[in-house]
């Protein structure tokens, strides 16, 4: 099988910063791969690169099949968190995400409020965004990440702002969207994340890959 995301030699620098240094990487579909490092180790670089929101200076990112500003500037069928999701403050989370789905007009309100069950927030909350705790906010963002049922799920540190229950219901979360065959990379700082979720796991240390497990 064809795995789900190819990275061949991938360089990326800002200025005369190289943060990405030849990445060599596949990530089979199926499965959740986790991605460690410390903050500023090139993890989001990375992640970026995959999106379709950075170029790299030099390699391939290919998607399904397709290589990312070559056949497609962005990946067909995936979902995104990466760094605070970003929200209209006044509007309520249902109406944010209706908003971004009239975008593609793939999915309707069916969809959204399924997403939002799944997640663990009610569709009929009438509260705006800017009432929403940190946890509330990091729930609707991925929410959005799923809504369109993408194959490929970038999450970095999508725990952020969770307490406990809320932890414990996006693992399950997770896994579930694993047994529908989605692929996922999931970066956390948590190593306890990482040793419950992930089938392989990489590090990324000053812009090179390390694999701890396959």
């Amino acid at each position: 099988m064809e795995p789900a995301i190819t990275l061949k030699n991938l360089h990326k620098s800002f200025g005369k910063e190289e943060i990405l240094h030849g990445i060599d990487r596949e990530f089979e579909s199926g499965k959740i791969h986790g991605i460690v490092g410390n903050n500023g180790s090139g993890k989001t670089v990375m992640m970026k690169c995959i999106c379709g929101f950075l170029r790299p200076d030099e390699g391939q990112v290919i998607v399904n099949g397709k290589q990312i500003a070559k056949d497609i500037d962005f990946p067909d069928s995936m979902g995104i968190i990466i760094e605070t999701p970003g929200f209209l403050p006044n509007m309520t989370g249902i109406k944010n995400l209706k908003l971004l789905a009239s975008l593609r007009e793939c999915i309707g309100t069916k969809e959204i409020c399924q997403a939002l069950d799944r997640v663990g927030l009610d569709p009929e909350l009438k509260k705006p965004v800017s009432k929403y705790s940190l946890g509330m906010r990091q729930r609707l963002g991925i929410a959005q990440a799923i809504m369109e049922n993408p194959s490929i799920l970038i999450l970095d540190e999508p725990f952020n702002g969770l307490d406990k229950n809320g932890v414990a219901q996006i693992r399950d979360l997770i896994r579930h969207l694993r047994e529908e065959g989605k692929t996922i990379l999931l970066a956390s700082h948590n190593q306890a994340d990482i040793d419950e979720l992930c089938d392989t796991v990489c590090e990324i240390d000053a812009g090179t890959m390390m694999m701890w497990r396959r």
